[in-house]
Parts: C-alpha cells; sequence; structure tokens
C-alpha cells in the first residue's frame, strides 16, 4: 500500500516490540534535550496475534467507554432537566460544555506525547475520568452537574485517540487500514446510537444513577486496560513551548464559542439572543488568529500548511460535507418522533437497526476496501443516502418508529462505506509524511468530526425550525370557526368529549386545543419532510460532482497516452 511503513524498515530489537515497565519510565523520565529536535520515529513491528488481540479489545473498550459517554448526555437531555430541575433549554448546555474540551483538548495532544508520552496523558486522563464519573453519581444541582459534565469532557477526550492507537498500532500496515481502521469507526461511530438503544433499559422509572454507574464502570475497566496494556514508547523530546499555552486557549475560546453558538443558536433561534452573534464572531476571530500564529511557528501545535494543501482541504471539506448530510440520523429522527410523542424506550429497536446496518457496512469495508476503490464506494455511499433520504421526506403524522427501519439502515450503511475509505486516503498521505503525523492527522480528525457533528446538528435544527414556522402559519390560518372543514372537526372532537366533559363551552375549548396540537405536529413534520429531502438534495449534489469529477479524470486519462510529452517520458 502505497505510503504505509513496511515492517521491513522497523527496528526489531525485542525491547521494542514488548518494552518492559522500566524501559517505558525511562524513555518517559529522560527526555532529549530542549534544543534537540524530536526524533523521526521509526514504525513499529506488527504484535503476534495472541498479543494483538488483546490491544484490539483495548480499543474496543476504550471507544465504548467513549461513544456511551457522549451519548448517554445527548440521548438523556430531557431526563438530566428532570432530574435535575431546570428546563430542557437550560440542560442543553450540559452538552455544550461537555463538547468543547472534547473537542480542543485533543489537538494538544500531539506535543504532550512527544513530550510526556501518550501512556502517562491517558492513565491520568482516565483516572480523572473515574473521579468525574463517580461525582456525577452524587450530582444534585445544574452547577455541579455543569462542573462534572465539563471534566468529563476533558477526562474523555484522550479516549478516541486511544482508541484509534490501540486498534492499529499492533497491526501489520496491511492490515491497519484494511481492518483496523473500520472496526475503529465503527466503534466510534455507532457508540451514540447504542447509549440510545440501552439508555431506556438503565433509566427505568426515571432515574439517570445506573447511566453513571454505567459509565462509571466503563471508565474504571478502561483505565484497567491503558495500565496492563502500555503503547510502545516513542522518542520524547521538550517540544512544549509557552506559545503554545497561548495557541491552544485561543483554539479553546474558538472552539467552544463555535459549540455554544450552535447548540444554543437553535434554542434561542439566533437573532432573539445578540450574544450568540457576537460569540459566533468573536469565535471566528481567535481561530483566525490561531492560524495566524501558528504559520509562523517553526514547532507549531498544528501543522497549517500541511492540512492547506490540497489534497488535504478536499479531504477535510468532504469529511464536513458528509458529517454535515449524516446529521439527518442523529439529529432529525430523534427529534422528529420525540415531537409525535414516541417515547425513547420505544425507539429503541431502530437505534439497535442502525448499529447493525453499520456494522455491516464495516464488513463491506474489510472485504473489499482498497485505495483504487475509494471512489466507487463514496458514489454507492452518497446513492444510498439519496434513497434513505428520499424514503425518510415521505414521513406522515402516522409515521412511526418501524416504517424508518429501512431508510435510516442505508444511511448507516452508507456512513460506514464512506468514512473508513476517507479516513484511509487521510492516514496515506500522513503515514507518507512520517509516521508521527500518524497521530496529528488522528487528532485533527477527531476535533473537526466533533466540531463538524455540533455544527451539522444546529444548521439542522435551525433548518427545521424555520420551516416549521413557515408550514405553521397557513395551518392556523386556516383553523377559523367559519371554516366548514375547522367547524366540523371541533364538532366531531366535541362529541368524543362529550362523555368526559360535560360543560360545552370547556368541550369546545379543549378541541380547539387539541386541533391545534395537531396542526403544529403536522407542521412539524412537513419540517423534518423539507429537511430531509434538502439532504437528499445535498447528496444528489455531491453525488453529481463526484461523476464529473470521475469522467474528467477518465477523460484525461485516455487522452494522455496521445501526448507528445507523455510518450517521450514513457520511452
Amino acid at each position: 500500500m502505497s505510503g504505509t511503513a513496511h515492517p521491513s524498515n522497523a527496528r526489531q530489537e525485542p525491547d521494542e516490540e514488548a518494552p518492559t515497565e522500566a524501559t517505558a519510565d525511562q524513555q518517559e523520565s529522560a527526555p532529549e534535550p530542549a534544543s534537540q529536535p524530536p526524533a523521526r520515529p521509526e514504525p513499529h513491528p506488527p504484535l503476534p496475534v495472541h498479543r494483538a488481540v488483546p490491544y484490539m479489545l483495548a480499543a474496543t473498550l476504550l471507544a465504548i467507554t467513549q461513544g456511551l459517554g457522549q451519548g448517554f448526555v445527548s440521548a438523556n437531555i430531557p431526563a438530566f432537566a428532570g432530574d435535575l430541575g431546570v428546563t430542557t433549554t437550560q440542560s442543553s448546555w450540559l452538552m455544550a460544555v461537555y463538547m468543547i474540551p472534547r473537542a480542543a483538548l485533543p489537538v494538544m495532544l500531539i506535543k504532550m506525547r512527544t513530550q510526556f508520552g501518550l501512556r502517562r496523558f491517558a492513565e491520568v486522563g482516565i483516572a480523572l475520568y473515574v473521579v468525574v464519573t463517580f461525582a456525577a453519581v452524587w450530582m444534585t444541582d445544574f452547577r455541579s452537574a455543569l462542573v462534572v459534565q465539563a471534566l468529563s469532557g476533558a477526562a474523555a477526550a484522550p479516549l478516541s485517540t486511544l482508541a484509534f492507537l490501540y486498534m492499529l498500532e499492533p497491526l501489520a500496515p496491511q492490515w491497519k487500514m484494511k481492518l483496523g481502521l473500520p472496526l475503529a469507526l465503527l466503534l466510534l461511530m455507532s457508540g451514540p446510537s447504542l447509549a440510545r438503544v440501552i439508555s431506556p433499559a438503565l433509566i427505568g422509572d426515571g432515574g439517570l444513577t445506573w447511566v453513571h454507574l454505567t459509565a462509571l464502570g466503563l471508565a474504571m475497566a478502561s483505565l484497567a486496560a491503558v495500565y496492563l496494556l502500555p503503547l510502545r514508547p516513542m522518542p520524547h523530546a521538550k517540544v512544549i513551548e509557552p506559545l503554545d499555552f497561548l495557541s491552544f486557549g485561543l483554539l479553546s475560546f474558538g472552539f467552544g464559542g463555535t459549540i455554544i453558538s450552535f447548540v444554543e443558536g437553535p434554542l434561542h433561534y439566533w437573532t432573539s439572543a445578540p450574544w450568540i452573534g457576537v460569540l459566533l464572531a468573536a469565535s471566528v476571530a481567535a481561530l483566525a488568529v490561531v492560524v495566524v500564529l501558528e504559520l509562523h511557528r517553526a514547532r507549531p501545535i498544528i501543522d497549517i500548511r500541511w492540512l492547506a494543501s490540497p489534497a488535504m482541504m478536499h479531504l477535510t471539506a468532504t469529511l464536513f460535507l458528509f458529517r454535515l448530510i449524516l446529521s439527518e440520523q442523529s439529529t432529525g429522527a430523534p427529534r422528529m418522533f420525540l415531537a409525535l410523542g414516541y417515547a425513547p424506550s420505544q425507539m429503541t429497536t431502530l437505534f439497535a437497526v442502525i448499529v447493525a446496518a453499520s456494522l455491516v457496512g464495516a464488513l463491506a469495508c474489510i472485504g473489499w476496501m482498497k485505495p483504487g476503490r475509494v471512489p466507487a464506494y463514496h458514489l454507492v455511499a452518497l446513492l444510498f443516502i439519496m434513497a434513505g433520504a428520499w424514503l425518510d421526506s415521505q414521513s406522515s403524522m402516522l409515521t412511526g418508529p418501524e416504517q424508518m427501519y429501512v431508510s435510516q439502515a442505508l444511511i448507516a450503511f452508507a456512513g460506514m462505506l464512506f468514512m473508513p475509505p476517507a479516513m484511509m486516503t487521510g492516514l496515506i498521505a500522513a503515514l507518507s509524511k512520517g509516521p508521527q503525523y500518524l497521530l496529528s492527522f488522528v487528532i485533527v480528525f477527531i476535533s473537526t468530526q466533533s466540531l463538524g457533528g455540533v455544527l451539522g446538528s444546529g444548521l439542522f435544527s435551525t433548518f427545521v425550525t424555520h420551516r416549521q414556522a413557515e408550514h405553521l402559519q397557513p395551518l392556523y390560518a386556516e383553523l377559523t370557526a367559519t371554516d366548514p372543514q375547522t367547524a366540523g372537526a371541533i364538532a366531531a372532537r366535541m362529541g368524543q368529549l362529550a362523555a368526559t366533559v360535560p360543560d360545552a363551552a370547556q368541550r369546545q375549548a379543549q378541541a380547539m386545543a387539541e386541533i391545534a396540537t395537531s396542526a403544529s405536529r403536522q407542521a412539524t413534520v412537513m419540517a423534518y419532510n423539507d429537511a430531509y429531502f434538502l439532504t437528499f438534495l445535498i447528496a444528489a449534489a455531491a453525488a453529481s460532482a463526484l461523476v464529473l469529477h470521475l469522467v474528467r479524470d477518465w477523460m484525461a486519462a485516455r487522452l494522455a497516452p496521445k501526448a507528445p510529452s507523455e510518450t517521450v517520458v514513457s520511452q
């Protein structure tokens, strides 16, 4: 595979393949002088199967711990609101403060691993995660919940990175992409859906105690796995500089302000809260300053020039666009069914189908994924998304979770068809620059995907809110007593209420209220149908652009042999 490191170039010393605790500690305690650049790490040889399997199981545990931790927050916002005695709008801050360190802190892992070692950072981080998860069991007020969720996001930040490294490091180069990458992405992407499957059973009568205890147990198991299965050490050097803290502070403010804006913006509807626009503008300015600072540094936190190369910009735009498209699944169906009155326990089978379809997609990648097949995988994925979004756009007030099994399975399958090939392209480009770029790409990918998920959810919710208002206005205009259909509907409802509501005026008021509620639900379904159809159009546009790109490449390949310069070179 082009761009990957081959085992023949790797060191074969026994202590490098299976480092003892003393070896790791010696490397941790004896960094290189600050004046020397960090040594270029050589690729590690693959571990034998009997030693690689425990590392892959540890990756599974770490990915599930991180995915469920995030999914428990996003899936149970109403439950958190009821448990803490606040409104749903207020409880949305729990998701915002969790995602801010989750998106920003991984960027510092690039230099932290070089100077301190990722294992030491991971042990401290997961130990902190155990402590704050234990504290979450006892939180009783909203302020303490905010603090605990912020600490949980910070402690969970390295888990996704560790899951990737534990899955990829023990494998041979040809299996890193073919097996390790699809499995790692499957576990990380399925976490939020899996949380929606098991949350109703854990909540039971409405308490969140078992949700917190489950997260605590997974965190403790992850701590044990990281301690018992250390990653192989890399050469260390003092690379953290004072200016890193300024860049990281500005980056954290930029990411944090953007996340808060896109979480709270749809709830306050943007223009109703001027502080959202001010915060978003300040966040963009902070991120612009970070770019300027990093471009003028000899040893930046993020290699902006590499990320700004045409190939990486194209890959980043592709991943970000696809993350926006997938918001249809993470934000669309669950919220529509909640608006229609379905309980979370009635949607568990739907999300179980989504997890199963993701597994099938990962198996398809393991079986047939190759670098030359990436465009074909992406085209098939976009076609599946188009089909799923088109089916969803035909929803009505009678649509239930069981009517979306096929459409949501198509979208989940497409997600796993799209993401591993795209990640493979980026990882090959990273490894061609050197093994040290592997961690850089993984961390940047995790941060941008976390940020992209929040942005996609915010944009999707904003569009739905706007379209709901547009549909509700004409529906309410029709609900007049002089309208024959409305009058007939009111009379029919009053007849149904006659046995339970003896007062005629009260019956009429209740009947009109029920009709207004029905109109609001109808407007909600119509708004989500518009959002699903917009997803279909975006996927269709992306598929058309991809087809045109493939046709252009095909025509260029056909015409290339006829060029005189190419003939001379070939001779």
